[in-house]
């Protein structure tokens, strides 16, 4: 059951490790080079200085050339030569060459992360992600709102009418249910629906609900949390409404014939999408302000 742990660090293999000697090597013989050439220079004007001024071997000469510039000329040739060696018979401090091995170790060690990638992939497989849609295919997602004409719905977290049939409609669709909102949404209540699972979306860290309601952080949570409701209803607010516009199976619209001042605003309906398949009228009365209607949108 318990196996020997295998030693899974990672090792320059032979020829990487040759091509990073190769290429210290290479700063070493610049440098010696530069030192060479540094020496030479100060050399040969002490030389000169040492037969001039000092009077240093001022009466030897050899085919009546001062004996200093023989010393130059094959102090001269030694670093010639030992130019000629680096640069030419070694190639040490070729620029082309040194961008060829450079790019050869990148692509070596490219190559050596991509195994190491797949590796790790192949023995550590991540979970596959779930869609929000895959998450609730077996579900119908229903969106309840009421809306003026201008899409309205509320106005500093509190709804902008009261509208007694409407409420009765809410109610009577989603006793039962889960029921999807935003925080903001969820403190406008004055405690929460019975006969409902309230589920609570909210970024807050360590949010603190009443008993019995889920809280998560997202929509792809919330509707994770409710996949075992045939119908689960997603009730607000602005933004959540946003998100689950396009994930939605059903619309159940109230809307109310005014325009209104409002904060809150629910999304445009493309009738290019959605398609109207019942839709009744209410006519204001003693109990209801304004006209209203209650319709019923399908995705096409």
């Amino acid at each position: 059951m318990f196996g020997k742990k295998k030693n899974t660090i990672p090792e320059i293999d032979k020829e990487q490790l040759e091509l990073l000697k190769t290429a210290q090597e290479r700063m070493k013989q610049k440098k010696r080079l530069y030192a060479h050439f540094v020496i030479f220079l100060i050399g040969s004007v002490f030389l000169i200085l040492a037969n001039t001024a000092l009077g240093i071997g001022k009466d030897v000469t050899f085919f009546n050339i001062d004996w200093f510039v023989y010393a130059i000329a094959i102090w001269l040739f030694l670093l010639i030569y030992h130019v000629f060696n680096v640069f030419i018979t070694s190639k040490l401090l070729s620029s082309k060459w040194e961008e060829k091995q450079l790019n050869l170790m990148v692509s070596k060690q490219k190559q050596r992360i991509a195994e190491l990638k797949t590796q790790v992939e192949k023995d550590f497989p991540l979970p596959e992600k779930k869609s929000l849609k895959a998450t609730s295919k077996n579900s119908e997602i229903t969106i309840i709102v009421a809306a003026g004409e201008n899409n309205a719905i509320g106005k500093d977290n509190q709804l902008i009418w009261h509208l007694s049939d409407d409420l009765k409609r809410f109610k009577n669709l989603t006793n039962g249910h889960h029921i999807i909102m935003g925080r903001k949404t969820f403190e406008s209540f004055p405690k929460p629906l019975p006969n409902r699972t309230h589920i609570v979306i909210t970024r807050q860290e360590n949010y603190q609900a009443p008993s019995g309601v889920i809280v998560v952080n997202n929509l792809e949570d919330a509707l994770d949390a409710s996949r075992t409701d045939k119908q689960p209803f997603i009730i607000g607010g602005g933004e959540i409404y946003k998100q689950a516009l396009n994930l939605a199976d059903k619309l159940e619209i109230t809307r109310v014939h005014a325009n209104f001042e409002a904060d809150t605003f629910f999304p445009e309906i493309d009738t290019s999408i959605w398609k109207e398949v019942t839709k009744t009228r209410h006519q204001k009365d003693d109990k209801h302000v304004y006209d209203f209607s209650f319709i019923t949108y399908i995705k096409n």
